[in-house]
């Protein structure tokens, strides 16, 4: 009987470890399976660097980092500060008379704590938080707003100052409309002659990118 009860028992144990091994088995083995983040899936990011259309020229790196954990079945497949590398793609100084500074950057390249790098399909979807500029195509081409209310301003106010100075001069209504004019035309040259304001995007610049296409990670590089 006392046998038969220590058999038992030896029996329990034995089957208890091998559910542990099979549950151990399982979960090692999600670990290790390929993963699929899926096109579409939008990416938060924070410039490493400041970008300006002023400097910058077309193959510049452009470096950033992850800002928030992107996750997929209930686990962490790109954790928060994970690198990501890109490069200036197009750029376009802003013009004189027409024509608004924007350039165009990709993020190609995405590197883990661990050291794992994998190529990453990414475009610039949105800059959260700009006030001066947006995103205006698909591509991801980031603009500069327009300056059309400051120009009509410079040009406003030349135009008064040059009517006050008139008038002192001429002493009548005559001498105001001269000056008025003249002022006008000198800040409507300041204008001409004035390039409109250059993209400016400081480090710490928040910028969501979306993956173009699905992007397989390796789950036992993860790190």
């Amino acid at each position: 009987m006392r046998w038969a009860i220590v058999v038992l028992l030896l029996s329990v144990v034995a089957a208890a470890q091998q559910a542990e091994e099979v549950r151990e088995s399982s979960t090692d083995g999600s670990r290790h399976a390929a993963i699929t983040v899926p096109a579409g899936t939008q990416i938060p990011l924070k410039l490493a660097q400041g970008i300006s259309t002023k400097s910058a020229k077309v193959g510049d790196a452009v470096y950033a980092q992850t800002v928030f954990p992107i996750t997929s079945n209930d686990r962490i497949v790109i954790p928060a500060g994970t690198y990501v590398q890109g490069r200036i793609s197009d750029i376009k100084r802003p013009g004189r008379v027409k024509g608004r500074a924007e350039f165009l950057m990709h993020f190609t390249t995405m590197i883990f704590h661990s050291g794992y790098t994998v190529m990453l399909p990414g475009a610039v979807e949105n800059l959260p938080g700009s006030e001066k500029q947006t995103v205006r195509d698909g591509e991801g081409t980031i603009q500069q707003d327009g300056t059309k209310g400051k120009d009509a301003g410079t040009v406003a106010k030349t135009a008064g100052e040059g009517a006050v100075v008139g008038a002192i001069v001429d002493r009548g209504v005559k001498g105001a409309g001269i000056g008025g004019a003249a002022g006008a035309v000198v800040g409507l040259a300041s204008v001409l002659l004035t390039r409109g304001p250059d993209v400016h995007l400081p480090p710490g610049t928040s910028v969501q990118i979306v993956l173009e296409r699905p992007l397989s990670l390796d789950g036992s590089k993860i790190r």
